[in-house]
Order: C-alpha cells, then sequence, then structure tokens
C-alpha cells in the first residue's frame, strides 16, 4: 500500500501564539505566514501536537476527535488535515491519511502551487481503496491545475479505462502525446500502445476505430521498428471495413515492406491473388515465399495452389495481347484495370501503367482502387514521385491505404 509522499507534510506544525507555521506541501522551503487560532482551537490542537512529536500514534488519535471538533477556523481546520496526515503515515493508515488530504484541500489553505500534489495523493489512494469514481475526480483536478503534465493526463487515462470510458481515455493519451511532441520530446513507446489497445479493442465504435487507424501509425513514425509497422498494417486491415480489393492491396504492401510473417501471410496473399486472377503475381507471391523459406511447397494446401496457379499461367499469359486490345477498344475501364493487374502480375509495369491510364480516363471504375495500383505499379517501374502523387491524392479507406505507403516510403525507400 502506498503512502502519502512525505514531501505533502512540509516542515512541522508549530501553534504558539502569533506563530509562522510553513506551506504544506512545497518542495523547496516555504514562505512562512501568521496563523490566527482560537483559544479554544490552540487548546484542542496542542496535545495532538505533542502526541504527534513524542510518535505517541494511540495518543494523538485519541485527541484528534476534540481538535476536530474544536476547529472553526480555515487555519485550524489545516492543522487538523496535517496533523491527520502525520497520524497517517505514522500508523500506515491510507485512510487517515486521506482524510487528512481532503482536511486539507476543503481548508482553503493550501497554496494553489501545491494543491497538484495534494490532488494526486488523494487520487493514489482512491485508486488504491477501489473508489474509482473519487481517484476520476482527483486526477481530473490535478489535469485542470496543471494542464501542461503529461503524466497526469496518462494517470487520469488509466482511471477513465477502468470506470469503462475508452474513448475518455485514448483521447487523454492521444493530449499526452501531443504535448511531449510540442515541448520537443518523444512519448513513451508504452502510451502510443496503451492507447493503441484501447482503441483497437473498441474498434465497433467508428471513433477509436479512426483513433486505431491513426496511433498505429503514429505509433510507427515515433517507434520505426518492423513489429510496430506490421501491427500498423494489421490493425489497419482488421478494424475497417475493407473489401476483398482493399485488403488484397494491403498484403501487397506487407510484401512490399517485408512485413509478411510466416506462412499464414504468404498463404492469404498468394490465395487471394488467385482468386482474383492474378496468376502472374501469385506465382512471383510463391516462388518469393520459397525462396525465404518461408514457403515449404511440400504442404498440402501451397503445393495444391501451386499445381492449380501452373495449370493457369501458360493460357493466361498467351491471352494478354489480345485482351490488352478489347481492354483500350472498350467503352469504359473495366477491362483495362483487369488486363492492367495482370501485366503488372507479370512485371510489365509499363503496359500495366498505360492500360490503368486508359481505365481512368474510360471510366465505369473505382479510380481510387484504380489510382491505387497505378500508384503501386508507379512505384515498380522506378517512379517514386509519380507512385507518391497518386497515393497523395487517394481519399476514403483509400486515402487512409495511401497514408501507409507514404509512410513506409518515407522511412524505407532512398
Amino acid at each position: 500500500m502506498k503512502s502519502v509522499s512525505r514531501i505533502v507534510l512540509g516542515a512541522a506544525l508549530a501553534l504558539g501564539a502569533g506563530s509562522a507555521m510553513p506551506g504544506a506541501i512545497a518542495q523547496s522551503q516555504p514562505a512562512q505566514r501568521s496563523f490566527s487560532l482560537s483559544k479554544e482551537e490552540k487548546a484542542a490542537l496542542l496535545p495532538v501536537q505533542n502526541a504527534i512529536a513524542a510518535k505517541d500514534w494511540a495518543a494523538a488519535q485519541a485527541r484528534l476527535a476534540a481538535a476536530v471538533a474544536a476547529a472553526r477556523s480555515p487555519d485550524a481546520r489545516y492543522a487538523v488535515g496535517r496533523f491527520q496526515l502525520e497520524i497517517g503515515i505514522g500508523t500506515g493508515s491510507a485512510a487517515i491519511q486521506s482524510q487528512g488530504l481532503d482536511t486539507l484541500i476543503a481548508s482553503g489553505q493550501v497554496p494553489a502551487a501545491d494543491l497538484p500534489i495534494l490532488y494526486r495523493n488523494v487520487a493514489v489512494l482512491a485508486n488504491e481503496a477501489g473508489n474509482k469514481a473519487k481517484a476520476e475526480s482527483a486526477y481530473t483536478k490535478v489535469v485542470e491545475l496543471s494542464p501542461a503534465d503529461p503524466e497526469a493526463l496518462i494517470s487520469l487515462a488509466q482511471v477513465k479505462n477502468d470506470l469503462h470510458k475508452p474513448k475518455e481515455a485514448v483521447d487523454l493519451i492521444v493530449r499526452a502525446i501531443e504535448l511531449k511532441r510540442s515541448s520537443g520530446g518523444t512519448a513513451e513507446e508504452s502510451w502510443y500502445k496503451y492507447a493503441l489497445k484501447l482503441a483497437f479493442d473498441g474498434r465497433s465504435d467508428p471513433d477509436l476505430r479512426k483513433a486505431s487507424e491513426s496511433l498505429s501509425r503514429k505509433l510507427f513514425a515515433a517507434y520505426p521498428t518492423n513489429e510496430n509497422w506490421r501491427d500498423a498494417l494489421l490493425i489497419f486491415r482488421d478494424s475497417s471495413a475493407l473489401d476483398p480489393a482493399a485488403e488484397l492491396d494491403v498484403l501487397r504492401l506487407m510484401r512490399a515492406s517485408g512485413a509478411l510473417a510466416g506462412e499464414r501471410d504468404w498463404f492469404d496473399l498468394a490465395d487471394a491473388l488467385y482468386r482474383a486472377g492474378n496468376y502472374g503475381e501469385t506465382k512471383a507471391v510463391l516462388d518469393e515465399g520459397v525462396a525465404k523459406r518461408s514457403i515449404d511447397p511440400r504442404k498440402a494446401a501451397f503445393a495444391e495452389l501451386i499445381r492449380l496457379n501452373n495449370a493457369r499461367l501458360d493460357g493466361d499469359r498467351a491471352s494478354l495481347g489480345g485482351e490488352e486490345s478489347k481492354a483500350m477498344a472498350a467503352a469504359n475501364g473495366a477491362l483495362a484495370l483487369k488486363i492492367g493487374d495482370a501485366f503488372h502480375g507479370y512485371g510489365e509495369h509499363g503496359k500495366a501503367i498505360a492500360l490503368y491510364r486508359a481505365a481512368l480516363a474510360k471510366g465505369g471504375v473505382d479510380s481510387n482502387l484504380v489510382s491505387t495500383r497505378l500508384a503501386i505499379a508507379l512505384l515498380a517501374s522506378g517512379d517514386r514521385a509519380g507512385a507518391e502523387s497518386r497515393f497523395k491524392a487517394l481519399s476514403g479507406t483509400r486515402g487512409d491505404l495511401g497514408a501507409f505507403w507514404l509512410a513506409w516510403l518515407a522511412r524505407n525507400v532512398g
């Protein structure tokens, strides 16, 4: 059980007539001031003070009730609060410590600069006692009094989460991260991951789903590890309502950025490409996976996919010349998109780029989807500037995907 920091006690009380009492909790030596106590108040308070000085905690507790009853003035109530803190710490009683803090704050005699640490201790003790509502209220006061303290925001966020208020918790952590950034620092990685977990767990809420996507990108920007990049992409894939084509393009980015991990990832990409009719790209993925020893071609699932895809390859490649002419003559861009995908899969990026541009010009297709594929083909052809321009122009969910491509390019491609 944590106790209130000794810093909240300051120097010892002195209750003589016209005596000076140091401030309660200042970390440096506080300025002195005079306290005005009535004769009755001093008579009730002095026995408690003497018992505390002698560390006679039983006597101090026995005499405390009379001191509480006699304390009428703000100064006397402040003194009672100090005594309660001393007794609480001396006896190891968190409950009495909490009473002391409450009494001190209620006295109105604590200097404004010292209130944040009192409220912080109130919150700590309340939280440990299971009084989450009181802890929330106290941490809220800390945040109000110290708006530039990111640690206070994190503490309040933790209590908000305990009270099943994940949106408020995430907002607070994001504020703390931004405070760190604006002051020239970097928030702890654990802050990003804590907020990301809360947002992802609550992704059925549209606001939290959006927050999880944003936080995953910010986490990677601040801590660009392979693990964080992969997590960011998986969170985007799993938290967004992606259609199969968009899911496929997320997997393409995972392959390009080296984020595919394990047989499951490689199979998901190869299988999605095969089902989309992209047989050349399916072979390229399977060959790469085998070369990297990420795929065991003897395993039944891969062996069957390789067999099925090989059976399609010759006829598919041979048909592309005629299909290209048809696509360029078609009234809309649907066939141009399909054949563009096929040429891209076989590594013929120039033909793919021409077909994607034709699809956009003809219309009748999802322009964001075609622009994504065009950007990927431009990048594969070596036109980074053209690819970045296309990624930046994407909108909606595809805009979010484009932001991931741009984040990877900024970090990993010279």
